[in-house]
Formats: C-alpha cells, sequence, structure tokens
C-alpha cells in the first residue's frame, strides 16, 4: 500500500510503538540536524572572535520571532489537520493547508520587512554592544532577509508532518542543514567574508530546503492540495488555526524574549559574559528540538486518535512518549551536565572566561533538561486535542509565566548566579504546574472514554434488541 491510504493506516492502526518511530525518528533527526543551522553559525564564527561571537548571539532571538510566525500557521494548521484525516474530511483539510501556507509566507514578509526598516534600534534593545553592533548588522541583515524561505519551511514542516510524511520532512529540513555545515567555512574562512559569509551559507541551505518542500507539492506527493483557489480565510478556518497557533507563536515569542533578557543581563557584566551565553542556548536548543521533532511524531497520531474516538491509542501514545522523551532528556541532560567545559571549549580560541561562565551556565540547564520531556508532551497533547487555553498556559510557562519573574529577581539577589541559573528555576516550576494539569486531563479523558464505551455498548444492546 502506497500513498495517502499508507499514510492514513499508519496514523490510525500501525502499533504505537512502530507509529511512533515511524514519524518521529525521521522528524527528529531532520530537526536534530536542523539544529546545525544554529549551531554551526556559533561554533565557525567562534573562531573569529568574541565581538562577531557575541553579534550572533544577539541575534538570535529575532530569528526566533520570524521561526514563530511559521509555527503561529503551521502548527496551528497541523493540529486542526491531523484532526480533520482522523475525521475524515479531506476537503476542509485541503482548505486548511493552502491558508496556512500563503497566510505565512504573507505574514512573514510583512515582519521581515518591518524588521529589516527598524534593524537598528531592535538589536539595541536585544543587548548589542556598541562595539557589536556593526556585526551584527552584517549578519542580522541578510539572514533576516532571506529568512522568508525559513517561515516557508516552517509551515510546510508542520503540514507535512502532520499527513504522516516523516521521512519528507527530515530530507527537506536534513538537506539544508547539511548544506549550511560545509558552506559556513567557505564563506566565513576561505572568501573571508566572516559574520557576513555565515549569513549567506544560511540564506542559501534555506533556499535549498525550500525548493525540497516545492518540489513535493508540485508533484502531488502530499495528501493535501495547496492551490491557491483553497486559500479561505474564514472565521472558522482562521480560528481553528490561531487557537493553536497563537499559543505556539506565543512561546516563540517568550522564548526569543527569555534569550533578549538574558543578553541584556549578562550585557553588564562584559562581552564574554553574552558571548557564552550565545552557545548555551544553542546547545540546548539543540535537545529542545530533538524532542520537538519526536513529538511531531506523536503529535499526529494523538490527533487522529482523539478525532476519531479511538482514546486506547491515544493513552498508549501519551504513556510511549513521556517514556521514550524522558530517556532522551536524561541522556541529553546529563552529558551537558558532566561534560560542560570540554563543550564550551568547542567554541571559543582561548578565551577561558567565556568557557568558566558557560560551563556553570550548562550544568545547570543540561540537569533541569531531565524534565523537558514530561513538560512539552502534555504542553504538545493539550494543543492538538484544540484545548488552546491549557495548551497556552503551558506553552508561556517555561519562557514566560515561570522565566520572566525569576529572571528579575534572581540576578537582583544572586548576581550573575541568578542569570545563569534563571531558566532551571523557571523549569522546576513548569514542571511542577505540568503534574498538576496533566492529572487533571487524565480524569477527563478517562470520563470521556467511559462515557464513549457506554454509548457503543447501548447502541450494540439497541441493534441486537431490534
Amino acid at each position: 500500500m502506497t500513498g495517502p491510504n499508507q499514510k492514513m493506516e499508519l496514523l490510525g492502526s500501525t502499533p504505537i510503538p512502530k507509529a511512533l518511530l515511524a514519524l518521529g525518528l525521521p522528524t527528529m533527526a531532520g530537526m536534530l540536524i536542523n539544529a546545525l543551522y544554529n549551531l554551526a553559525d556559533t561554533y565557525f564564527v567562534g573562531g573569529l572572535g568574541m565581538v562577531p561571537m557575541a553579534a550572533v548571539t544577539v541575534a538570535f532571538p529575532l530569528g526566533q520571532v520570524v521561526v514563530g510566525l511559521g509555527l503561529l500557521f503551521g502548527n496551528g494548521a497541523a493540529a486542526y489537520l491531523s484532526r480533520l484525516l482522523g475525521r475524515g474530511d479531506r476537503e476542509t483539510a485541503n482548505q486548511v493547508a493552502a491558508t496556512a501556507l500563503y497566510g505565512s509566507v504573507l505574514t512573514g514578509g510583512a515582519v521581515i520587512l518591518c524588521s529589516l526598516l527598524f534593524l537598528r534600534p531592535i538589536l539595541r534593545q536585544l543587548g548589542a554592544l556598541e562595539e557589536v553592533l556593526p556585526d551584527a548588522l552584517a549578519y542580522t541583515g541578510i539572514y533576516i532577509a532571506f529568512s522568508i524561505f525559513n517561515v516557508f519551511n516552517v509551515t510546510m514542516n508542520n503540514i507535512v508532518s502532520s499527513e504522516g510524511a516523516a521521512r519528507m520532512a527530515m530530507l527537506a529540513l536534513g538537506s539544508g542543514a547539511a548544506l549550511n555545515v560545509l558552506l559556513d567555512p567557505v564563506f566565513i574562512y576561505t572568501m573571508g567574508l566572516g559574520v557576513t559569509g555565515a549569513a549567506i551559507a544560511t540564506a542559501v541551505s534555506q533556499a535549498v530546503s525550500a525548493l525540497l518542500y516545492l518540489g513535493y507539492i508540485l508533484r502531488g506527493k502530499s495528501v493535501f492540495r495547496f492551490r491557491a483557489g483553497d486559500c479561505c480565510f474564514s472565521r472558522a478556518i482562521l480560528s481553528e488555526i490561531l487557537k493553536i497557533g497563537v499559543p505556539t507563536l506565543v512561546f516563540q515569542l517568550l522564548t526569543s524574549l527569555s534569550i533578549a533578557m538574558v543578553n541584556a543581563a549578562a550585557k553588564d557584566y562584559g562581552g564574554s559574559v553574552q558571548a557564552a551565553m550565545g552557545p548555551v542556548a544553542k546547545i540546548m536548543s539543540m535537545g529542545t528540538l530533538v524532542v520537538f521533532g519526536f513529538l511531531k511524531g506523536f503529535q499526529p497520531i494523538a490527533g487522529f486518535s482523539y478525532g476519531a474516538g479511538r482514546y486506547d491509542r491515544l493513552l498508549a501514545a501519551i504513556r510511549v512518549s513521556l517514556i521514550w522523551s524522558t530517556a532522551f532528556c536524561v541522556g541529553f541532560g546529563l552529558t551537558a551536565a558532566f561534560f560542560p567545559t570540554q563543550i564550551m571549549s568547542l567554541f571559543t580560541k582561548g578565551d577561558w572566561e567565556m568557557v568558566r561562565i558557560g560551563q556553570a551556565a550548562l550544568r545547570a540547564n543540561g540537569l533541569s533538561f531531565l524534565l523537558f520531556g514530561f513538560y512539552t508532551v502534555y504542553s504538545f497533547l493539550f494543543l492538538v486535542m484544540g484545548r488552546a487555553r491549557e495548551g497556552c498556559i503551558l506553552g508561556a510557562c517555561r519562557q514566560g509565566l515561570c522565566f520572566v519573574p525569576v529572571m528579575l529577581l534572581l540576578p537582583k539577589v544572586w548576581g550573575l548566579n541568578g542569570i545563569l541559573y534563571a531558566q532551571p528555576v523557571a523549569d522546576v516550576l513548569s514542571a511542577a504546574v505540568t503534574g498538576w494539569m496533566a492529572l487533571r486531563l487524565h480524569r477527563e479523558l478517562a470520563a470521556e472514554w467511559a462515557a464513549a464505551s457506554g454509548e457503543t455498548k447501548n447502541g450494540a444492546d439497541h441493534s441486537t434488541a431490534s
């Protein structure tokens, strides 16, 4: 069996472990490689010195905002699309997919244009020191201008994952990221372009990923159509996309805010401290992207199962995803906690103050990362079930509701250590909130399952009596 029918079988009837591996591993691998977009620039720019490293660091939050636009439409649509496929409503699914794709590109283009017009004051607000500003402008101007490709790629990645085409997502993301790793040293060192070369390498790589997704659409490989005529910005469709997409965007904006707050606070302690926080954020983002990638496989299974009323399959997917994602987080987190000096030394040429600061932050973040899988499974689950309020609360917890007050308070009473340990403290608080919400959710699911089972039994009894 091939094509759309095979994808529907994978979502609806394949055993959960096998389905999660088939859908999650390719996407996880693709997103892990995709994390090299950020980490490769940081690694290769590290050889240029502290100022270029700080320039790439302060640009990172703005790039995350642009990615958030792709997630606004892509992740919002993906949650709805998986439920529509579970119900067998292909016509509405085509409209949702087309609306998400065209909407993300149009919105992304507008935001990118505004960002370029006000780039200098934006970078200052993100914590760029005067000595860092010229390199930050050179890097960010190119990076943001061409990030329209990234908006397209992120949207398509979510839509493609919702239909179970995880291998395609891995191919598109992985090809672009691998090309970025190859092009970075060529443009930065061989051609002598410095941080500008890093931005050009990223732009070219993202364009290649976009071409692969475009070929997937034009060759008719997707379950969905992406015709302009299917695009429908109706209240019904936009509300379904945005009620999940907005919490996702809020999460992404809060991630950018948290990084910007750290950069701004670190500025008072000198360039080496600010430069150290960049590699820490991007190393930990590799771990988070692996979990997100794996749970992109969980998302369509959970949405399809919930939409089809298959509570047994939904609960099995939750259980297996919790075990597997937590196992990865333990391995990744302990590696970061036990080998922080060796890892940080890869990103500098002899700036031992940067290594000293970075290893303390990396060790603390590694230990708190042990909780990340538990937190993220339920954050994804609420959104894919259409529970926007709960999903928004969880999405805002780790980088907003918990992080912002901790970040505002802790450095005042603990100095530099308050900056280094703010995220781990927020992680622990977020896990506690998740535990409380998860207990309530499972009680509600048990009640829904019992009610659905009772209706089925009553219907069967009535049929027999007739």
